[in-house]
């Protein structure tokens, strides 16, 4: 059963795709729930940046006339953007605001989001950031950006092979497991001296760091007592104590949006499904998410906290679904001709960040899971982008 898992997990990460072929944008039917949109700016680079923000948000549908509002930016200094909004071809006002960012970029995009908040009542994501691993190099390393691939910084560069970044919540830190010596073991890289420390190294595999909401708790899989079992430990790596304890192989944990459960997955039934425990220990219950035998890479989402995202075997590839715990049903949401894996939730509940992997490519696109639509992020020219993490502003 262990060796049929991991053999499983393998094929999730390194399979060929059923379509071989790399797209930029996936188009789905007109949704008429749709907002009409006109984006202008006098600044070529902001009204860019803009359109493309807007162009990947599946609430929006952009036009040139007929918009329900009229979003404008104008810059207002070297790190400040000011967004005008109006309503209808009258043009009644709606809202004007100074945003203030890191530089002239993050505040186009902070000023977008207080614009998707005024006009559609959702939460805005564009101000988030991302950790990614990138084969630029021709080697994996971590890397950050923002949302749309601006500000991209490499932090690695041991030529050593790394997976699974994830945020700090306080976004100080990442956790992340790297082959560094002969087993993989778990890292923490500290953005503000790029340091990197080890977390965990015991006997066996040590992958799968996940920090909790507050931040003051890591959940990982360690082996080091004969099989992958989930362990909770503190930030420092100590103190760590072993939740799971069976004959089944556990991976990928993740913290409920309140930080009292783990979610994991688990071959309990003979194939990797998702279960949830409480983050004390306790019996673990399986979700019955009834949609697939292949469950794997749960995400859970804090704006939407009855939402799992999860990777799903759909014939020979894979797909992204959404289970919905309140009608404790489940549905199929990327319509990907390419394997979609790895989603991680945006800030507002509605669209993920995900991989897209072609036969020798691998790609991160925005998902929206209400409509299917996803649209590329990484640029072809940076090469191979995959394993996303989100850290929302």
């Amino acid at each position: 059963m262990q060796n049929a898992f991991r053999f499983l997990l393998g094929l999730a990460l390194t399979a060929s795709l059923f379509a071989q072929r790399d797209i930029g944008v996936v188009n789905v039917d007109a949704d008429t729930t749709t907002i009409p949109l006109n984006v202008t700016s006098a600044s070529p680079e902001l009204q860019d940046l803009a359109l493309r923000a807007f162009s990947a948000h599946g609430r929006y549908r952009l036009v040139a006339s007929g918009a329900a509002f009229s979003v404008n930016f104008a810059s207002a200094g070297p790190n400040q953007v000011t967004v005008t909004i109006t309503k209808g071809a009258a043009g009644t006002p709606v809202a004007s605001e100074t945003v203030t960012g890191a530089n002239q970029r993050n505040a186009l995009l902070r000023a977008a989001d207080v614009a998707v908040a005024k006009t559609s009542g959702l939460r805005g994501f564009f101000a988030g950031r991302l950790a990614f691993v990138g084969e630029k190099t021709g080697k994996t390393e971590i890397y950050t950006s923002d949302l749309f691939f601006g500000d991209v910084l490499k932090w690695t560069g041991d030529g050593k092979q790394v997976m699974g970044p994830r945020w700090a919540p306080d976004g100080s830190k990442i956790v992340f497991t790297s082959y560094r010596t002969t087993f993989p073991d778990i890292y923490v890289l500290e953005l503000n001296n790029r340091r990197i420390s080890l977390l965990a190294s015991f006997k066996g595999t040590n992958s799968g760091g996940r920090y909790s909401p507050n931040g003051q708790q890591v959940a990982m899989v360690l082996s080091g007592e004969g099989n992958p079992e989930v362990y909770v430990g503190n930030a420092q790596g100590r103190q760590i104590r072993r939740l799971t304890n069976n004959q089944s192989v556990e991976a990928s944990p993740v913290w409920s949006p309140d930080g009292s459960r783990l979610l994991f997955v688990s071959d309990a039934a003979g194939g990797p499904q998702l279960y949830i425990m409480s983050a004390g220990g306790g019996t673990p219950t399986r979700l019955a998410t009834n949609i697939s035998k292949y469950c794997a890479e749960p995400d859970w989402s804090a704006a939407d906290p009855k939402k799992i995202v999860f990777t799903a075997g759909v014939g020979s590839g894979y797909q992204i679904a959404v289970y919905d715990m309140a009608a404790g049903a489940s549905k199929i949401v990327s319509k990907a001709p390419t394997d979609a894996i790895e989603a991680a939730w945006l800030a507002d509940g509605r669209h993920v960040v995900c991989t897209f992997r072609a036969a020798n490519t691998r790609s991160l696109y925005i998902l929206d899971t209400e409509s299917g639509k996803a649209t590329r992020l990484s640029p072809t020219s940076f090469g191979n982008a995959l394993s996303p993490a989100y850290l929302a502003p």
